[in-house]
C-alpha cells in the first residue's frame, strides 16, 4: 500500500531476530487498513538506519535481537526519533520487562503469545488516528 495525501498510511518498521516471525508479522500487520510495512531488521543498528530511511511512524520490536537488545533500540529511538511510536511485542513479558521498556521509551508493551490480537488492534487504531490527523486542514485540531 502506498501513502498519498488522499490515503496517508501508517509506516511501520519491524524488528525481530527471527526472519520467520518478521515475515508473519509483515503479512498480518501489512494487511491492516492504512498500514504499510516499510522495512525490517534483526538488530538495533540496522533498525535505526531503516527506521530513519523508511520514515517510519511506528516500530514493532522484540527485546531479544541479534547484536543488541530491544531496550537499546528503545533508548536510541527516544533520544533520536521521539516522534516514532515504539511498540514492544515480546515473549519476555514479565512485569520487570514491561516497566523497563516503558521507562526506556516504549509507548506500548504486548506479550507476543497472548496479546498479539490486542497489539494488532492497537496498530489498526493508531493507523486510523494517523489518517484522521493527516486529513485535517492545516491549523485544525482533532478533539
Amino acid at each position: 500500500m502506498n501513502s498519498s495525501p488522499e490515503n496517508p498510511t501508517l509506516r511501520v518498521f519491524l524488528v525481530d531476530n527471527a526472519v520467520s516471525v518478521r515475515r508473519r508479522m509483515a503479512t498480518l500487520l501489512g494487511a491492516l487498513d492504512g498500514v504499510e510495512i516499510v522495512g525490517e531488521a534483526e538488530e538495533s543498528g540496522a533498525a535505526l538506519t531503516g527506521i530513519e530511511t523508511g520514515a517510519a511512524d511506528l516500530v514493532v520490536t522484540e527485546l531479544h535481537l541479534s547484536g543488541g537488545t530491544g531496550m537499546e533500540l528503545l533508548t536510541s529511538l527516544a533520544k533520536k526519533m521521539p516522534h516514532v511510536i515504539a511498540i514492544v511485542l515480546t515473549n519476555h513479558s514479565g512485569a520487570w520487562f514491561r516497566r523497563a521498556c516503558l521507562m526506556s521509551g516504549a509507548h506500548y508493551f504486548f506479550d507476543k503469545t497472548s496479546e498479539f490480537d490486542l497489539a494488532r488492534n492497537t496498530i489498526q487504531r493508531i493507523a486510523g488516528e494517523h489518517r484522521t490527523r493527516a486529513l485535517l486542514p492545516s491549523g485544525a485540531h482533532h478533539v
